[in-house]
């Protein structure tokens, strides 16, 4: 994974002022940090459901490999 070090960070920001402007800046900033915000948010949520999707499996597994042995169990005891 590539590294960013200080200079070219700051080599974007400045080209980034020069580009959008002083004024602009802090807004773009701003919707930016929002973006990435609601895109972290959406990942989170994405995550969550496949978390809760296994989880249930799981559990559906398990929960018919417990009825398997019941039965069997059962089975073996008649």
């Amino acid at each position: 994974m590539p590294q960013i070090g200080w200079l070219e960070i700051l080599i974007i920001v400045s080209l980034a002022i020069i580009i959008v402007g002083p004024k602009d800046f802090p807004i773009m900033l701003k919707k930016i940090g929002s973006w990435i915000g609601s895109v972290k948010k959406y990942v989170s949520d994405v995550q969550n459901q496949v978390s809760s999707i296994t989880n249930e499996t799981i559990d559906t597994d398990q929960n018919k490999d417990n009825d398997e042995k019941i039965n069997n169990k059962d089975l073996n005891d008649k």
